[in-house]
């Protein structure tokens, strides 16, 4: 039994925010922190004060995560970045909306004394005799505290106060994990403590100025003598954040633990929408995974029209599924069924499954395929998962182009503007006309490109994609057999591979890992503009497009067209026995495809120490599911490697402090070797961005991993002492708490079959009353097919679904009976009357 928790976050757009450079706009970019660590980045908007990202995370999460924050900023050539304001959910906020929160929400002021972390280690006894009695407050020590001082550290010290009385422990300096060990005691007068109240703050002491503020815990007395304080979580249980829990000051015996810091109560007024707003869709998934044959039922039912063609459409548990998904969940249901249909062998026939159902309700085939159905989303996902390593062999040599020349192109004339063209010609302004011929040639060239590389891209292809488009065709010929429908079964394909798949790559090339950055306004209309064009090839010319001024481009995609015909009936020339499944049991791109790859710098934890600049060497870095490796040269991959550090030994994967090494942007690896040592290899990045996407690849990579270190030093272990937490043993506990459980999805993230069943499981389970009343015959509020006919063999399908779901629900009552713990919640929990009905 597994607990799953997974966040889906998407950072849609800004509105109204503030100029922040003197140009009187901003280039506006988010931060999506999950307690305090930084888990995603989004790319920067250049020169607007109302962008959009755009930009979908699925964050899986630890067990007892309390607040998801996103900051937004303003990115700097020079200097820091400026920082515009935050919006803060806490878990309880995000879990008491269990259809998710997507809305606009007003950015509040980022406050330093607000923006505390970490948490302090206490340990509070009160005798229960003696006169007068004392207060033995012993302070261990913190960890993971803000950085206040510019080495990225601080010079922390804890003041305590408790009836009238204040003393302070002594200063650490120069580190984010002070460890104290003193004891400060306080005389409690007769009948005092009942009303004591303990305050222990910690603060970075400066030489220079006030000292800066890094967090707070106060316990106070009650009736009965005992008080409240913030508590780090234990492992396995959830509290949100400024949730208080009991620290019995007056209880017989000591209470000892790790306390969260709280910011002082803020005094702030409210922003009133001053620094803009930030349109965020959030949901939080949690559930508890069974163990693997409790779905096999489950998963069984959804392939038995694959695995026995023949039934009626109608009449399968598939069926049943399709009708009940709503449109909001249709894209997260085809992502879990075309993972488990690839695992076993069976995404081919299960798309053709799919696709013979939408062609038998479709009756005018130019509306085929043009809604976000769940043949379509699958179809659509499908190609993400099988078809990216091939995207990006096509499109990535011309998109980098387009991103490197920078090329004014603009062919509307509202939006052309003349004076662009002192930066074509240094005759002066260039005519309207001048400027409308300099884009043609400029986005003929790139459509050329881009069309050439496709075309020629039959072999390079992956013959599962090519099996499905040659399934696909054969069903459309079939559907619509006449002379006059001949251009169907083209745009059936191109439909997908071109409006699905090229088009929204060129327009977005960031959402699909072409580029890490998203487009400045001028590349961005390039791209635009390059889309459009492949969308009217997708749709085989028979819509050229709306705008009169894209009508020059014409000569050029009527020519194309041709081509891309030809191109797709290679496509589907295909050996469907070479082309034939296999089951797919961990990802699809096989067990050592290359999961990232280029130069990083590198250093040894237990390497001499070297002058600062030769530290770190420069070597090529290949991340496979197997290991991860590094050489001099990148023709020397796999065995040549010099270097390799297998995936299944990686026991943390952490960032490293600020101020650390000389160089910034450094993460370390620690991997445990066949004689179980533990050994530290430190990779430093050319920047935040590159960062935060090695990480989270070798963090997916090693999510499966057992036996992962709860601690590590975010430090490095030089002249003789650890520089974040100053221990003098090597061999000393980490000192912060490692992140590995949080990471980022991806299209092509192992397959989980439990944990993709247990999603769908839960999707049937939240279509509540529409399932039950289908299934038992009665009305399913017009918005569900009515349940098949006994005689059509769909009644007994039903019934079975209805029987698997509740062996579920029996399974997941079983284990939170025998464990004490409350079931996992779902939609349906907000609503009694969509609740199934009881087991009988």
């Amino acid at each position: 039994m597994a607990q799953s928790t997974s966040l889906r976050c998407r950072v849609l757009e800004g509105k109204d925010l503030p100029a922040k450079d003197v140009s009187g706009s901003s280039d506006p970019y988010c931060v999506v922190k999950v307690d305090n660590e930084v888990v995603a980045r989004t790319a920067t908007v250049w020169k607007s004060l109302n962008p959009f990202w755009g930009e979908e995370y699925t964050l899986r999460l630890p067990r007892g995560f309390r607040s998801l924050t996103i900051y937004v900023l303003d990115e700097d050539t020079i200097g820091h970045d400026d920082v515009i304001g935050k919006v803060s959910l806490s878990h309880q906020q995000i879990s008491a909306q269990p259809r998710g929160i997507d809305s606009w929400l007003s950015l509040a002021p980022v406050d330093p004394d607000e923006e505390v972390q970490g948490e302090i280690h206490l340990e509070v006894q009160v005798p229960e005799q003696g006169h007068p009695r004392v207060l033995r407050c012993h302070l261990i020590g913190a960890r993971d505290l803000a950085p206040r001082d510019p080495s990225g550290t601080s010079d922390p010290f804890a003041r305590v106060s408790c009836c009238g009385h204040t003393q302070e422990t002594a200063v650490i300096k120069k580190t984010r994990f002070p460890r104290w060990d003193e004891v400060l005691e306080f005389e409690l007068a007769e009948g005092e403590l009942g009303d004591a109240v303990l305050s222990v703050e910690v603060w970075d002491w400066d030489i220079v100025g006030k000292n800066d503020f890094l967090g707070r815990v106060r316990a106070s007395g009650g009736a009965g003598g005992t008080g409240a304080a913030v508590c780090a979580p234990p492992p396995g249980s959830v509290f949100p954040p400024h949730t208080q829990v009991e620290l019995p000051l007056g209880a017989p015996g000591a209470t000892k633990g790790w306390f969260q810091l709280l910011p002082f109560a803020s005094s702030a007024e409210e922003p009133g929408g001053r620094l803009g707003s930030l349109r965020l869709a959030v949901r939080l998934v949690e559930d508890r995974v069974l163990p693997p044959h409790c779905y096999q039922p489950l998963i069984q039912l959804l392939a038995e029209p694959i695995r026995c063609p023949g039934q009626p459409p109608a009449g399968t548990a598939l069926a049943v599924l399709e009708e009940v998904t709503s449109g909001e969940s249709r894209q997260d249901v085809a992502t879990k069924l075309v993972k488990i249909f690839l695992a076993q062998g069976l995404a081919v026939p299960f798309l053709d499954y799919l696709i013979a159902r939408e062609l038998a309700r479709t009756k005018d085939p130019n509306t085929l395929f043009r809604s976000n159905s769940l043949a379509s989303k699958s179809v659509e996902m499908f190609m993400k998962v099988v078809g990216l390593p091939y995207l990006h062999e096509v499109l990535k040599p011309v998109v980098n182009r387009i991103f490197e020349e920078k090329k004014y192109v603009e062919l509307d004339p509202c939006k052309m503007e003349l004076s662009r063209g002192r930066r074509i010609s240094f005759k002066g302004s260039l005519s309207e006309a001048q400027v409308r011929e300099s884009s043609l040639g400029l986005l003929q060239g790139y459509l050329g490109d881009v069309v050439d590389a496709i075309v020629g891209s039959v072999e390079k292809c992956p013959p599962l994609m090519r099996a499905a488009f040659k399934q696909l065709r054969r069903r459309v010929e079939e559907q619509f057999p006449s002379a006059q429908h001949e251009e169907v079964r083209y745009f059936s394909i191109s439909g997908f591979l071109f409006l699905r798949f090229f088009a929204p790559a060129v327009l977005t090339p960031k959402l699909f890992g072409l580029r890490e950055q998203h487009a400045d306004p001028r590349t961005g209309r390039t791209l635009l503009l390059l889309a459009k064009a492949l969308q009217s090839i997708g749709n085989l010319g028979l819509q050229l497009g709306k705008e009169p001024w894209m009508a020059p481009l014409h000569a050029v995609l009527l020519p194309s067209v041709t081509r891309v015909k030809a191109f797709l009936d290679g496509l589907v020339e295909v050996d469907s026995t070479q082309a034939g499944e296999e089951p797919v049991p961990v990802a699809p791109f096989g067990p050592s495809a290359t999961i990232k790859e280029g130069y990083l710098h590198v250093r040894e934890a237990e390497e001499p120490a070297l002058l600062p600049r030769f530290a770190f060497k420069k070597r090529y870095f290949w991340l496979s599911t197997e290991a991860l490796s590094y050489s001099k040269s990148p023709e020397w991959q796999g065995p040549r490697a010099r270097c390799r550090i297998p995936v299944p030994q990686m026991r943390a994967v952490e960032r490293v402090d600020e101020g650390t090494f000389p160089q910034p942007h450094v993460m370390q690896v620690v991997a445990q070797d066949g004689a179980g040592q533990l050994r530290t290899t430190y990779i430093q990045c050319k920047g935040a961005q590159e960062l935060w996407q090695w990480l989270w690849a070798l963090r997916q990579a090693s999510s499966a991993n057992q036996a992962m270190l709860p601690t590590c030093h975010p430090g490095a272990f030089r002249a003789a002492r650890w520089s974040c937490c100053l221990q003098p043993a090597r061999a000393a506990p980490g000192c912060s708490r490692t992140h590995g459980a949080v990471a980022l999805g991806e299209w092509s993230d192992p397959l989980d079959p439990a944990a993709a069943a247990q999603s769908l499981y839960g999707h049937l389970r939240a279509a509540g009353a529409r399932l039950w009343e289908a299934a038992d015959g009665g009305p399913a509020g017009g918005a569900a097919a009515e349940p098949p006919q006994a005689g059509q063999g769909g009644g007994a399908v039903w019934g079975r679904l209805q029987e698997v779901l509740r062996d579920l629900d029996t399974a997941h009552e079983d284990f939170a009976r025998r464990h004490g713990v409350p079931r996992p919640p779902t939609d349906t929990d907000t609503d009694t009357d969509t609740a199934p009905p009881p087991a009988t």
